[in-house]
């Protein structure tokens, strides 16, 4: 039997290999969002194992996630996602969620690294509302508003001023004030320009933002139809997050992956569909038809734009495999003899 050798990428190395680059993440998302629609991908969908009996128990107990996956075209790579996700892990400063991701070789079907893709996830979740933003938001947005102060919050925020710097004010909301205002001191060390505002309801900050973004834990709707303002971009990034009125409300409605979205049955459209209420013809096209021009993005400023994602195993994949490769290159990270 041939020696079989596994690289490991602990966090630091993935950080020094350029996970958490931004521009460079949106570019593999953006990447994995076509070869999706042009066919060269495998997708077997999310394996979802719950703690508890209901969705709420879920948004205390926690659940971890597996994610398979295979990405086509210059990255021609197999791989799973292994998240776990602990709401309650703040109490123990620990970060809510963790990731391994597994590369294996499409030809051999051996694995090949093993990662710390907790960044990766962050990131590539942060990168996937860029590409949206970059889509679906008015070109000259100046005001944005964040749901949730925790980490996919910041990267909403990192990848909002990528794709659209003209960004000067951000609300921030969090059901937890001090979560809020620790957000708001954060950012305004890192973005001195930018004027970052904490406020204890939504309704103080949504009517006069250009992008709405929602990435919460809410079994409720925190956003109401009445708040959205002519032109803007509301991003339902979570579960429950916005009500039916809203989606009605929009003037064309975009998600990242419709069926993961259906399979998932946790946000405000997905539980439309459910209910009747929004029909597959109803979507105006996903992010990769967008990208390449075969469904309409943003036509004028006048109109108001829903946006869904829940993601998919293959962004992390694409990410992942950007690190190993240029590990390879370098001689980063550690060897380990998977078969002797």
């Amino acid at each position: 039997m041939s020696k079989v050798d596994i690289l490991f990428l602990n966090n630091k190395d993935m950080e020094e290999l350029g996970c958490g680059d931004m521009p460079s993440v949106i570019h593999d998302v953006e990447r994995a969002y076509i070869l999706t629609e042009q066919g060269d991908v495998l997708v077997p969908g999310k394996c979802v194992m719950r703690w508890g009996s209901s969705p709420e128990d879920e948004n205390t107990l926690g659940r971890i996630n597996a994610m398979p996956g295979y990405l086509g075209g210059e990255y021609n790579m197999a791989g799973i996602k292994w998240i776990g996700s602990g709401p309650m892990n703040y109490k123990k400063g620990l970060p809510r969620a963790s990731v391994t991701v597994i590369l294996n070789d499409p030809d051999t079907k051996l694995p090949v690294c093993v990662a710390d893709g907790t960044e990766v996830s962050a990131k590539r979740t942060g990168a996937s509302g860029g590409v949206a933003m970059k889509l679906l938001s008015r070109q000259d947005s100046k005001v944005m508003t964040i749901c949730g102060a925790g980490a996919q919050g910041r990267t909403q925020l990192e990848a909002a001023l990528t794709v659209r710097p003209g960004i000067n004010k951000v609300y921030v909301y969090d059901i937890r004030p001090e979560s809020s205002q620790r957000f708001v001191e954060e950012s305004k060390a890192k973005y001195p320009n930018v004027e970052f505002i904490a406020v204890d309801d939504p309704a103080k900050a949504v009517p006069e933002s250009d992008i709405t973004v929602c990435v919460t834990l809410a079994n409720e709707p925190i956003v109401q139809a009445d708040w959205l303002k002519k032109g803007c971009l509301l991003m339902n990034m979570a579960d429950y997050e916005v009500t039916y009125d809203c989606v009605k409300k929009a003037s064309k409605i975009v998600v990242d992956n419709w069926d993961t979205i259906k399979h998932r049955m946790i946000s405000t459209v997905a539980l439309m569909w459910k209910d009747g209420l929004i029909k597959d013809e109803d979507i105006t096209g996903q992010l990769g038809q967008l990208l390449l021009g075969t469904k309409p993005s943003r036509e004028n400023d006048d109109e108001i734009i829903y946006f869904n994602a829940v993601g998919t195993g293959i962004l992390d994949l694409a990410v992942t495999t950007r690190c190993y490769r240029k590990a390879l290159e370098l001689g980063k990270g550690t060897t380990l003899h998977y078969w002797e």
